[in-house]
């Protein structure tokens, strides 16, 4: 290898530890996706459920008594 042959292969590896692999594969979008979904189906079921409705009206009654305890 001759000196500027081994520049630009030295530059091309700095180039590569500079920028790396900055973004994500198409699988790991899915398992991102998939992960969200269910995050998201878990608080669905969380905020819907009746022990959250009656924390709220609970809330609700007691500041509309003037907030007694």
């Amino acid at each position: 290898m001759n000196a500027r042959s081994n520049r630009w292969t030295a530059t091309r590896r700095l180039r590569a530890l500079l920028h790396g692999d900055g973004g994500m594969s198409t699988a790991e979008y899915a398992v991102g996706t998939v992960a969200a979904v269910a995050f998201a189906s878990l608080l669905y079921d969380v905020v819907t459920g009746n022990s959250v409705k009656d924390a709220l009206a609970g809330l609700i009654a007691r500041g509309l008594e003037g907030g007694g305890t």
